[in-house]
């Protein structure tokens, strides 16, 4: 499997002064070739052109460099959702689609960060600030959530917003693995993986009670 498409790489190598940053961007390249438990320590500072013990100076092993990679990788993907929601605009049901179609976008565009944050099983409660970061993206689709559950029609049960999220994040996030990566696992389907996540919001949205005719045109990503 590979997932080096969109994944963070600068080209032309680092500055010598930022060590962290450098081994920071050699993980996601090893990622990239080899996945997030495929490289060791001692490979990751070869990659960066600085000696074994280098590494050393900024992280206390491969598990926390790992964790500075989910990190970033979470920070650049509350970012996008942020974006994409814009807080609700011009519509609650058009923005909730955007946040579905930058969610698939970001897992298509950074499969290596993408694999950092979700497939390197780095113990999330011995990273505070990973954790932090990783509930911050979560909260994009919790407040958009929260939105969707006030539009609730008159005698329609209003499910909990964190229900919502957590469903919505679940279909995302199996739709964007399964079929929306960037690597050679995608799965050839008769309809794009936008299509696939818009669908079946709208089956799940209708099976609450709510009307989803509003939902059928969303507006594209920004």
């Amino acid at each position: 499997m590979s997932w080096h498409k969109g994944r963070g790489r600068r080209e032309g190598g680092y500055h010598h002064g930022n060590l962290k940053e450098a081994l920071v961007q050699a993980a996601l390249d090893l990622i990239a070739n080899k996945g997030p438990a495929g490289f060791t320590f001692a490979e990751a500072a070869r990659s960066a052109g600085v000696s074994p013990a280098a590494p050393y100076r900024h992280f206390r092993d491969r598990d926390e460099l790992l964790a500075s990679v989910a990190q970033q990788g979470f920070e650049q993907f509350e970012a996008q959702l942020t974006a994409a929601w814009d807080d609700g605009r011009p519509d609650t049901p058009t923005a909730f689609q955007r946040i579905g179609k930058a969610y698939l976008a970001f897992a298509r565009e950074n499969p290596a960060y993408y694999s950092a944050m979700f497939e390197s099983g780095v113990p999330i409660e011995s990273n505070p600030a990973l954790l932090l970061a990783g509930e911050r993206a979560f909260a994009v689709i919790r407040a958009a959530s929260e939105r969707l559950v006030a539009m609730a029609p008159p005698g329609v049960p209003r499910p909990p917003a964190m229900m919502m999220a957590l469903h919505i994040w679940s279909m995302s996030h199996g739709i964007a693995s399964l079929f929306g990566r960037g690597d050679a696992a995608r799965r050839k389907l008769p309809m794009s993986p936008d299509d696939l996540l818009e669908a079946g919001v709208l089956i799940y949205l209708k099976g609450l009670g709510f009307p989803t005719d509003q939902h059928r045109h969303a507006a594209p990503p920004k």
